[in-house]
This record gives C-alpha cells, sequence and structure tokens, in this order.
C-alpha cells in the first residue's frame, strides 16, 4: 500500500485539544488565584489600616520625638537634638530608681502570681461540690478594670482605721498602717494588688493545661505510689512547663506596662516610693509636658519590653520548655 501524505505520523488532534483545554485551565485558575487575593487584600485593607494608624505610627511617632527637645512648659528652644534626650536619661537618677522599682514589680508579682496561681489551680482540679461558685469567685478580679482595682484597694481596703484590710490587721494586733502612707507598704501594697488581680490569668492557663495532661504518667506514678509531692515535681510541673513559660512571658510583659491600678492606689507616691517606670513616663510627658524626654523614656521602656519579650520566646522554644 503507498505510503500516505509525505510519510510522517499526523499528531492526534485528541491530544492536541487536551493540551489546550489544560492550559486554558491553568489560565484560568491563575486569574482565579489573582482575583481572590486582590479580593482578600481588599477585605484586610481596613483592618491592617487601623493597625497602622493605632499602632505602628504611634510607636514611630514615639522614636522620632525621642530625638528632639520638645518642652512645653518652658521658653527653651525646640528642635533637633539627637541621642541628647538618652544622654540626659543616663545621668538621671530618678530614671534609674524608676527603672528599679519596675523590676522588682514586675519579678515579685510575677512570681507571685505563678506560685499562687499554680497552687488555687491544683486545690481546685478536684471536683468538689460549689466547684464552679469557688471558680467563678477565683476570677472575679480579673474581669474588673485595673483603674477600679486600684481605686478599691485605696478606699475600702487599705484606709487607715477604716478598711477592712486595715481592720482586719488591726484586730489581731498588729495596729492600724498607713499602707499607702509609707514608702516600703506602699510598693508591697501595690504588687499585693497587682498579684491579688492578674493571678486569676495565671490560675485559669493551670486550670486548663491540668485538664489536658496525659493520664498515662499520672497513673504509671499512682501505680507505682510516689509520694503527692514527688509527682507534683517529677511529673505534673515537667508537663506544664510550657504553660508556665506562656504565663512567665504574658505576665512579665504586662507587669512592665502596668500603669492604672498603681496610678488609681498611689499615683505613685508617697513621693518616688511607687513611682515605676511606666508612672515616670507619664509624669514627665503629660504633666510636665516634656515631650521629647518623656518621649525617650518611652522608647526606653519599649526596648527592654521587646528584649525581655524576644528572651523569654526563645527559652520557650527552646529544649527547656519542650
Amino acid at each position: 500500500m503507498p505510503p500516505v501524505g509525505n510519510g510522517f505520523r499526523e499528531a492526534s488532534p485528541s491530544a492536541g485539544s487536551h493540551r489546550a483545554v489544560a492550559a486554558g485551565s491553568r489560565v484560568r485558575l491563575r486569574s482565579r488565584s489573582a482575583q481572590e487575593s486582590r479580593f482578600a487584600w481588599l477585605m484586610i485593607s481596613p483592618g491592617l489600616l487601623l493597625m497602622v494608624m493605632l499602632g505602628t505610627f504611634p510607636l514611630v511617632a514615639l522614636v522620632g520625638l525621642s530625638f528632639f527637645r520638645l518642652d512645653l512648659s518652658s521658653l527653651q528652644r525646640t528642635g533637633w537634638v539627637g541621642l541628647g534626650n538618652y544622654a540626659r536619661l543616663l545621668a538621671d537618677n530618678r530614671f534609674w530608681h524608676s527603672l528599679q522599682l519596675a523590676a522588682i514589680y514586675a519579678v515579685s508579682s510575677v512570681t507571685l502570681q505563678i506560685v499562687i496561681g499554680m497552687a488555687l489551680a491544683l486545690l481546685l482540679f478536684r471536683t468538689f461540690p460549689g466547684q464552679g461558685l469557688v471558680r467563678t469567685l477565683v476570677l472575679l478580679p480579673m474581669i474588673l478594670a485595673p483603674v477600679v482595682v486600684g481605686i478599691l484597694w485605696r478606699t475600702l481596703l487599705l484606709t487607715p482605721r477604716f478598711g477592712l484590710f486595715d481592720y482586719f490587721v488591726s484586730s489581731i494586733g498588729l495596729g492600724s498602717h498607713g499602707w499607702l502612707d509609707e514608702p516600703t507598704l506602699a510598693l508591697v501594697s501595690v504588687i499585693v494588688i497587682h498579684t491579688w488581680q492578674w493571678t486569676p490569668f495565671a490560675f485559669l492557663v493551670f486550670l486548663a493545661s491540668l485538664h489536658a495532661l496525659p493520664v498515662e504518667p499520672l497513673e504509671q506514678a499512682h501505680l507505682d505510689c510516689v509520694a503527692r509531692w514527688q509527682e507534683l515535681w517529677y511529673v505534673i510541673l515537667p508537663l506544664l512547663r510550657p504553660a508556665i513559660v506562656i504565663v512567665l512571658i504574658l505576665r512579665s510583659i504586662q507587669g512592665l506596662n502596668a500603669f492604672a491600678a498603681v496610678y488609681a492606689a498611689t499615683g505613685g507616691g508617697p513621693g518616688t516610693a511607687t513611682e515605676i517606670l511606666n508612672l515616670y513616663t507619664y509624669q514627665t510627658a503629660f504633666v510636665q509636658l516634656s515631650i521629647g524626654y518623656g518621649s525617650a523614656l518611652g522608647t526606653v521602656q519599649l526596648l527592654l519590653t521587646v528584649a525581655i519579650a524576644v528572651a523569654f520566646f526563645r527559652i520557650r522554644r527552646s529544649e527547656w520548655a519542650q
């Protein structure tokens, strides 16, 4: 039989049509993906714009103002000073005092929150009558606004001779005290106030973590008849390490940035006995109207908070927190 055409096998029309259909499908998929991407950006753009306006822009303005002399309460010339505000800060004894108080305040309150929150979680982990009511009462302080907590403690609990706590202390023979009028007692009082309000947060995290623990290690400990303290130290606490680190991170950041409760309770007094760094920044920027120097104080506090948060998150990702 003679060869057909030029002797070459013609391409199958069905194969070519399949390739064309596949190429068209890829084009349509890319077009649809691009449309979905544009639609997604359109939907989240209001939120992103709001975040920039309320978060990023104030931070940039804070850092920028820290390089200027901007004192609204004096006739000093306003202008660029570079690192002048930071040089002034290094020689400011009041800054170092407030930084020391902030460290004492944060470390003490966070330690107490973790210890007391863990103790409450272990105590209320078991089922007992009225369990729901007791847990609700424990969580109540966290619901209150910090400024309300500060006023509550200042007026209802710590007022000499009339406050409930002062009355209790006097009734057991320890006498009445000016809890917010003496420097040492005032610092202890604001630490107690912060601990009282935010221990429920630690309690809530630890209680949820206890309910999520695997049962096998606990059952093995019971079978081995280990003591309760050994079960706690060698089984429960290692399993709760991730939760402990999370509470440590969140509460340390909040402790360094505490303001409302301390301001409502003492206003930083007596003198500067409870003037933590946040309060000193507020007094400098908004009371003394030294905006440039106050911005430098705020920038330093921001950098310290970021550094501590980064360090804690590295701990969280390390082998110790696994």
